[in-house]
């Protein structure tokens, strides 16, 4: 039998709790920060570049990410008005009906990958956690949730088999207190959305656990409860901004909340989101006055809190080896001698074509051509794969599953 070697990543920029480490070393999981490498290690000069945690995505519909944007008139006042717009298309539109029609192990499979690419090695589904989730998709799926859609779909459907929303309440009230339980609310600018927190609230459901999506409608008081109450939301900036013209008061529950899990931040679908997480990351610092630092723990430490993940948005000694490599800032767009050494900045910089090196538990699945080594030492079989023009190499597993989705994903080719 081969064993696969350690991997020491040297000459790098390593975010590991409060401070930045020069090395790391890996195995399937973390086996020493700071350090210097063993004889029998794999070396790979890193040249500066930063070494994070597996990013977090604190909200996707996985089934949804291979149709474009999608909506019928400039601003809503709520997002019931967007659903009743688009429900038509379901029937009359032929390329939603081409998209609904492929295989539900193939959306979700894409969604998966449009998150992988940019980062992510971990995602909360918004949905029933089906039997299609444990199928080899190649990132981790938050498991253990409760969810609601909305109170506006309780009884409507909302999965992607037609299930329905569910009552909120009799939801929340099953979900286990350790357990997070999501749920959009607020999720437009009209009275009608400005009235769902008081009525969360009326019925008991904002509690430690609870998670609003969006938030929209919810004003500075209504933070400070939720706060208050030790729950926390998911921002969404540019699905919010797409639909609405406006997102949540973020930097209203930050500061109530001070370093409480607070705020995390997601996608959404690509029917009103962002492209992925890096674009998300982007749409958010132009949406609201929140710091790098801020935006990187809403990726990290505070998604994994927020979703009872305590394993996951670290790097720690005996914790996974859930890594993602990423340049360090290019100096033409440093603004001083000490911003390219700012983990946030260079994260906020970088698109997916960037994006050096992503593992889950030490396995490379994909990365630039120059840390082939990576795949070597760690006995993973790379294949070309190309990512908006950056030749890569990826798992070849990966590679091959590519290759037989019917559902492309824009700017990737299996080389």
């Amino acid at each position: 039998m081969i064993w696969a070697n350690a991997v020491s990543f040297v000459n790098a920029r390593v975010v590991a709790g409060t401070g930045v480490a020069d090395s790391v070393r890996f195995s399937s999981r973390i086996l020493e920060i700071g350090g210097r490498p063993r004889h029998s290690d794999t070396v790979i000069d890193l040249k500066g570049a930063v070494v994070l945690p597996g990013l977090i995505n604190a909200h996707d519909h996985l089934e949804l990410n291979h149709y474009g944007r999608l909506k019928a008139r400039d601003v809503y006042q709520n997002a019931t008005e967007w659903i009743a717009d688009l429900r038509p298309r379901l029937t009359a539109d032929p390329a939603v009906r081409a998209g609904r029609a492929h295989p539900l192990v193939e959306r979700l499979f894409v969604g998966a990958l449009k998150n992988l690419l940019a980062g992510v090695t971990m995602v909360a589904h918004h949905n029933p956690f089906y039997p299609e989730l444990r199928r080899t998709l190649p990132i981790r799926v938050v498991r253990r949730y409760g969810w609601a859609h909305s109170f506006s779909l309780e009884r409507e459907p909302a999965g992607a088999r037609g299930e329905p929303g569910g009552d909120v309440a009799r939801r929340w009230q099953a979900t286990p207190a350790d357990a997070p339980f999501m749920v959009h609310l607020a999720e437009g600018i009209d009275a009608d959305a400005s009235a769902e927190l008081p009525r969360l609230e009326a019925l008991g459901c904002l509690k430690p656990n609870t998670v609003i999506v969006h938030g929209v409608a919810i004003d500075g008081s209504g933070w400070r409860r939720v706060a208050q109450a030790g729950a926390g939301m998911v921002w969404c900036p540019a699905s919010n901004t797409f639909l609405f013209g406006r997102t949540a008061r973020v930097r209203d529950l930050l500061d109530a909340n001070g370093h409480a899990p607070g705020a995390a931040l997601g996608t959404d679908s690509r029917v009103t989101g962002s492209r992925d997480l890096l674009d998300e990351l982007r749409a958010a610092r132009e949406a609201a006055l929140v710091s790098p630092s801020e935006l990187l723990a809403m990726v990290t430490t505070r998604a994994a809190a927020l979703l009872r993940q305590p394993r996951a948005g670290r790097i720690a000694v005996g914790g996974p080896a859930d890594l993602v490599v990423i340049p360090p800032l290019a100096e033409r767009v440093c603004l001083n001698a000490d911003t390219a050494h700012v983990p946030g900045d260079a994260l906020l910089a970088a698109s997916r074509r960037d994006v050096r090196l992503v593992m889950i538990e030490g396995r490379p699945l994909v990365g630039d051509r120059d840390l082939a080594p990576v795949f070597q030492a760690r006995r993973v079989t790379a294949r070309p794969l190309r990512v908006d023009t950056a030749a890569k190499l990826a798992d070849s597993g990966l590679v091959r599953r590519i290759a037989g989705c019917p559902i492309a994903e824009p700017g990737v080719f299996a080389a």
